[in-house]
Formats: structure tokens, sequence, C-alpha cells
């Protein structure tokens, strides 16, 4: 079987999504459209020959671009953040299960190989039990050159940096230590205004850093700091501290673990190029075999998981106040 696949967004979706499909075995392309041209997404979803449509959108598009591919009975490989809220993305989660289809999300970095090595490792008692984490992550990629004013720097429309890398941050600790039961957090803009494509100025009311403490199942904690507005990127930096030792994770590239009395282990895992890539290259295989069998495969992240991280990341923007996730 191949699996046909159509896809919604010319940035992401056709810059790393599609190509990583089309050289996928099994897998065909038939059709990239822009998400701001609303017939060429109903044209594509109207499809009745695709098997999947992966919706690459700004987040504030993904309830009409969900909606419309599950409405045509389609598997759906959505992007994060789910929608702009908690509030949609349970929305949404609830419309796959009622219309009984195949519901992905792209957390492509559960398939990141050091990341995948770093969660083997504490699974397998290399430092004993964890009990912290710490996750730095200092980026210029929106200050140094000065990104435009759009959608990301406006807090309606789903921008910000908790969305746009803290998801990823959430759904790791998730996947790999469990639930997020407590938030606290506060939130930054650097940058209050940015030029738009006219070099008008215009405001941002969406965060471009921040900073947190969550504890997670099991009362392992976990602090970030992380900005996308730093004058310099520095290589990011995951350090977990187990009961027999500690793990630090350097530019999601070299893996060491210390132990008690001096000796270490390191290990060194990366893929060169975009960084997006290595980890897409795996879940599309797992997308692939998902769709051909009509159920996730186990460890796949679904929309169940995009609406627990929109919990922490609606926790996350309001500063930690709200219920537990």
């Amino acid at each position: 079987m191949s699996v046909r696949v159509g896809v919604v967004g010319t940035g992401f979706g056709a810059r790393v999504v599609a190509p990583v499909f089309e050289a996928t075995d099994g897998c065909e392309v038939v059709g990239v459209v822009s998400a701001r041209d609303d017939s060429g997404v109903a044209a594509l979803c109207d499809d009745q020959d695709i098997d999947l449509v992966c919706v690459h959108s700004p987040p504030f598009l993904h309830t009409a671009h969900v909606r419309h591919a599950l409405d045509r009975g389609h598997a759906v490989l959505c992007d994060k953040p789910f929608g702009v809220d908690a509030g949609q993305a349970e929305t949404l989660l609830a419309a796959a299960e009622v219309a009984d289809c195949l519901h992905l999300l792209n957390f492509e970095f559960r398939y990141d190989p050091t990341r995948v090595l770093v969660r083997d490792l504490v699974a397998g008692g290399a430092i004993g039990a964890p009990e912290h984490v710490q996750w730095t992550h200092l980026s210029a990629g929106s200050r140094h050159p000065l990104r435009s004013h759009g959608w990301l720097f406006e807090r309606a429309k789903g921008g910000g940096w908790v969305g746009a890398w803290g998801s990823h941050a959430v759904d790791f600790l998730r996947w790999t230590f469990g639930d997020v039961v407590d938030v606290d957090a506060r939130c930054r803009v650097t940058l209050a205004e940015r030029p738009d494509a006219d070099g008008v100025l215009r405001p941002c009311d969406a965060e471009d850093a921040f900073s947190a403490v969550l504890t997670l199942a099991g009362g392992v904690t976990a602090t970030i700091d992380s900005s996308f507005a730093a004058p310099v990127s520095l290589a990011p930096r995951l350090v977990v501290v187990g009961s027999d030792g500690v793990l630090e994770c350097v530019a999601d590239a070299k893996v060491v673990v210390r132990h008690p009395d001096g000796s270490r282990d390191e290990h060194h895992s990366r893929d060169e190029g975009d960084p997006h890539l290595a980890p897409m290259r795996r879940y599309a295989t797992v997308v692939r075999d998902s769709v051909a069998e009509g159920i996730a495969f186990p460890g796949a992240p679904t929309f169940a998981d995009g609406f627990a991280c929109a919990q922490v990341l609606d926790r996350l923007r309001a500063g930690g106040e709200g219920e537990g996730a």
C-alpha cells in the first residue's frame, strides 16, 4: 500500500514535511497547499484518494483545517502547538474520536536520536532514580537577524516561544518522566515591537522568552530557562540529576553520564544539517505504518498528547496559574 499524503502549509510543511514523506518508501505526496488558500485546502481535503492530511498551518488555523480533514474521513497529522489553547485542543481531540479517524501530533523530536538516547539511558537506570531536570535553551533566532512581525508574535493567534519551543520541551518531559502535575512560570517579551513586512513597527504581546519550574509525576522536578531573543545563541544544555549519577546532554549531540566515583560514559549521536530532518525522517516511517494499519503505533504522539501538552502550555503562558494538567 502506498500512503498518499497531502500537506497544508508552505513553510515548514513544504520545506521539511513534504520532502521527507516524498523520500519515505511507501509514501507519495500528492499536494502541498498554502494554509491561507481556503479553496486549495478544501480541494486537498475533498480528495478521497488521500490517506493522510498533514496540517502545518499556524495554530489559529488548526481548528478549521483539522476539522475539514476529519469531516472527509482522513487520518490527520497536526503540527504543534495544537491550536491556540487547551480548549481548542480538547475540541479537536473529541472531534477526531467522534470521526473515528487516526490522529497524530507532530512532536517529531520524540524520534530525535539524541533524545531517544537520553530517555533510554534514564529508563535503563544509568543515573539511578531521576530526581531533577535542568534545561537551558538560549537562541538569538528572532533577534539576530531581527525577525519581522507576524503571527508568531501575536498571542491571540497562538504565537509565542512557549508554543514554538516549549511544546517540544514539555512533550519530552512528559514522555520521559510522566505527566506534569504542577507549574510555576514567568514569561517575558524581550522585544516589545518588531517591523512588519512593510517596515511598520508592530507591538508584540506573545512571549519570546520564559522560565519555569515544573513538577512531574513521581516527584521529579524540572527547571526550564529559554529565550528566542537572546543577543547570542548558546548550545542548549539538558541535565538530568539522578540518585546515582548525572546525565548531561549538550547541543542535542553529546551525552555524558557522570558517576559518583569520577568515571564517565560519553555518547555522540547527531546528524548534520537541519535538526528537524533526522527525527522527521524517523517519525515519517511511524506515521506511514500507523496510517497503513489504521492505529497509532505505541509511543507515537496523538491528539491526546497534544491536548495534555496544551494544558501545560496554557499554565506556562498564565504564569503557572490555573488547574493542574
